[in-house]
């Protein structure tokens, strides 16, 4: 009998730890009602607003002047044995700085006609196509085609040039094959960007063209046009960017008709302008119009040519610039601003191999920075002269 009490009376006990133990832990675990009901009942456009705030977005936009091909560069590129043309050693030492960007436009001022036009340079253009080839290779996006060699071989070697261009998957602006064009906006990480390109003209063959065909083959100033080209773009895209083919060969500051329209173009909407046709660098300058802060380079210069002080009597001709420009776009504000622009000075390097000219575009600061071993003194020499010239014309004006 006592031995039945004991085995109840231990069984009673050990029940009554477990229940002691179990409900200690319900207690200590247990997530409280209320946190379970706010948890659960947090809406998902509370969380994604929480997520998207001050939640920023950056792109990068690389631009270049003049890219030409004059004869003696065509004939660089030649290979006697095959018969074809390569121009990447042109180019090779830039390369990074291109094909580094989200978006990279240059102005192509030639065309591509084929071989039945003869390859020739100045007066009128005829390129050999692989040169576009190389373009897309080292990273360009988008080619400006509107400019006064635009219609060097007619209306057929516009047409050429721009199949040739999408042949190699690169788009073009300025110039068009039918009355169809279309606004051309690119999606740059999120960043709508609108590219427009025009030409002051086509040294004077635009009378090779119809007038119905002038109408939509070439993209001439009109400022009217301009005008309604912007507002038009405004509606669609978060920047607006101009490719402008202006001002006056070898004059290094712009005249008052490039500074006027830019000012114009400011206050119509235009949010970045790209000079080119100078041959020579001119000046940068920030602007402020109704609080948004935009951007001019009057001129970038040549990134490619045979012109230089040999050829031409300017050494200003031997160089160009990379602009670099550095987008930011708040998401929450849905605004888009320029954050910063940087410059990549270059300087076209001419000497003799095998019995003909190269050619190679150096990027002045990579020299500068270091990069001088194997060069020659006289070369370095010309690199800082150029660097020191580039730089001097794109920093006279500072943030407004």
């Amino acid at each position: 009998m006592k031995r039945k009490r004991l085995i109840l009376s231990i069984s009673i006990f050990f029940l009554f730890i477990f229940l002691f133990l179990a409900g200690y832990i319900a207690d200590k675990y247990e997530t409280s009602p209320k946190k379970k009901i706010i948890y659960h009942k947090k809406p998902d456009e509370i969380l994604e607003k929480q997520l998207k705030q001050n939640y920023k977005v950056q792109a990068t936009i690389v631009a270049t002047g003049d890219i030409m091909f004059h004869t003696p560069q065509i004939k660089s590129a030649l290979d006697v044995k095959s018969g074809t043309y390569n121009f990447d050693d042109m180019f090779k030492s830039v390369k990074k700085y291109i094909e580094s960007a989200d978006l990279a436009i240059g102005n192509f001022e030639t065309v591509t006609a084929g071989p039945e036009h003869r390859f020739r340079g100045y007066p009128t253009f005829n390129t050999p196509k692989s040169a576009i080839k190389t373009l897309k290779d080292i990273g360009f996006d988008v080619l400006s085609t509107a400019n006064n060699h635009s219609l060097d071989v007619g209306r057929e070697g516009l047409i050429e040039t721009i199949e040739n261009i999408h042949e190699f998957g690169l788009k073009n602006v300025g110039t068009y094959k039918n009355a169809e064009k279309k606004l051309l906006i690119e999606d740059v990480k999120g960043i709508k960007v609108a590219i427009m390109s025009y030409t002051y003209g086509c040294n004077g063959l635009e009378s090779r063209l119809t007038k119905e065909e002038l109408e939509y083959m070439v993209n001439f100033i009109d400022e009217d046009k301009i005008k309604d080209d912007i507002k038009i773009a405004k509606k669609q895209a978060d920047i607006v960017v101009i490719f402008i083919h202006w001002g006056n060969e070898y004059q290094r500051e712009p005249s008052e008709f490039q500074v006027s329209l830019a000012q114009k173009m400011f206050e119509w909407g235009a949010d970045i302008i790209l000079g080119s046709h100078p041959h020579v660098i001119q000046k940068a300058e920030f602007k402020k119009i109704d609080g948004q802060v935009k951007y001019v380079i009057y001129s970038m210069g040549n990134f490619i040519s045979n012109q230089r002080y040999e050829t031409v009597k300017n050494r200003y001709t031997e160089d160009g610039v990379i602009v670099k420009i550095h987008l930011e776009k708040d998401l929450t504000q849905n605004s888009t601003k320029i954050k910063e622009v940087e410059y990549i000075p270059t300087w076209v390097n001419r000497y003799v191999s095998d019995g003909k000219y190269k050619y190679e575009i150096l990027p002045t600061i990579d020299y500068l920075n270091g990069k001088s071993e194997g060069i020659s003194e006289n070369l370095l020499n010309k690199l800082k002269v150029s660097y020191k010239a580039t730089m001097g014309i794109i920093n006279q004006n500072k943030q407004q």
